[in-house]
């Protein structure tokens, strides 16, 4: 049982840095710079960062929850 915590920790952890990274990567194809102000490089990089987190966060949570309600179907039966 308590395996069990330290295993679903683990998928967590790794399915969130996955999913951030993958963002990361997906939104550097895009041109951010026609909706920024001339020299505020640090804050867009910022932006890009929250951005990228709550994206990334967002579609690994989704992917954990799908994961879990698939193992809870066999419990309906």
């Amino acid at each position: 049982m308590i395996a069990d915590f330290g295993q679903q920790a683990l998928i967590s952890i790794i399915s969130h840095l996955l999913f951030i990274s993958i963002t990361w990567w997906a939104l550097q194809s895009l041109n951010f710079e026609k909706f920024l102000k001339p020299n505020h490089v640090i804050q867009a990089r910022l932006l890009l960062i929250f951005i990228t987190i709550v994206i990334g966060a967002t579609v690994s949570n989704f992917f954990l929850d799908y994961m879990i309600w698939s193992r809870q179907i066999p419990t309906m039966f």
